[in-house]
């Protein structure tokens, strides 16, 4: 099977297993089904997420033009604290920002290797979870918009990690529960004040099955340091693609990326 196109983050439906789908400028390839095939990856350009140009991808899928214009690249991505929308203040596209900002949100608790705190729209649950390769998610506050759950996040992140530790999660092949039910009881008083109300409590912890077994060893590689790559498809956790000799591929941090795939 042969294809070529431009890298965009996984799709990923929840089941037992996770089912996977790598994304080749729109076209879905069921990776479930290609575990023990060989993969043969060519780097051969680039597509700007934003403006589709064959311009060198600066971060997140952008050339380095969009990255610092586009709403989607924003700082209130990263810092989702810094969201004005809710007061009717334009970061870079107001509209843009309010369909992003203005919707309901999640504060979690996800263990992915460690416990972590982290804030998503309702609508991304669980794909936000999957994505970030979490074992164990539970949520504990919902809020009106974007500034409010950061505002919590902010309060929250100087008692626990609010990033994930990539080699942890995929070093981690927990088998036992563990108790985010417990955790988010101790950490209960550290809300801000005035953000009390949104805390949410009687929620389930999810449990995440990724069609993944942890390997001895752990390299990882870019397609700028390997524009080419061969090797065998072992496993799928978060967005890392697993391949024997425990080569691992990170397909988020590839968006815009244009390559032809060969599998065998």
């Amino acid at each position: 099977m042969q294809f070529k196109g431009q890298i965009l983050k996984m799709s990923s439906v929840l089941g037992n297993p996770i089912q996977y789908y790598l994304n080749l400028s729109g076209d879905l390839i069921s990776m479930n089904q290609l575990f023990g095939k060989n993969f043969n990856i060519k780097h051969v350009g680039y597509q700007c997420v934003e403006c589709g140009k064959d311009e060198k991808i600066y971060r997140m899928g952008f050339c380095k033009k969009c990255f610092f214009e586009s709403p989607y690249a924003s700082d209130t991505i990263l810092k989702p604290e810094l969201s004005t929308a809710h007061l009717g203040i334009e970061e870079r596209d107001l509209e843009i920002e309010k369909e992003i900002q203005l919707q309901p949100h999640i504060v979690y608790l996800a263990y992915t290797g460690d416990v972590k705190v982290g804030v998503t729209r309702e609508s991304q649950v669980p794909t936000r979870w999957i994505d970030q390769g979490a074992t164990f998610a539970l949520p504990i506050a919902k809020t009106e918009n974007r500034y409010e759950a950061g505002m919590i996040e902010v309060e929250l992140k100087k008692h626990i990690a609010d990033k994930t530790n990539w080699r942890k999660m995929l070093q981690d092949d927990r088998e036992s529960d563990v108790d985010l039910l417990d955790f988010r009881n101790k950490i209960a008083e550290l809300f801000p004040k005035d953000f009390k109300n949104f805390a949410i409590d009687g929620q389930e912890m999810v449990r995440l099955d990724f069609p993944y077994e942890a390997p001895a060893k752990i390299n990882s590689f870019t397609l700028d340091s390997k524009p080419e790559f061969e090797g065998v498809l072992k496993g799928i956790k978060g967005q890392y693609l697993y391949f024997n000799e425990g080569d691992f591929i990170n397909v988020r941090s590839h968006e815009g990326y244009v390559i032809e795939l060969d599998i065998q």
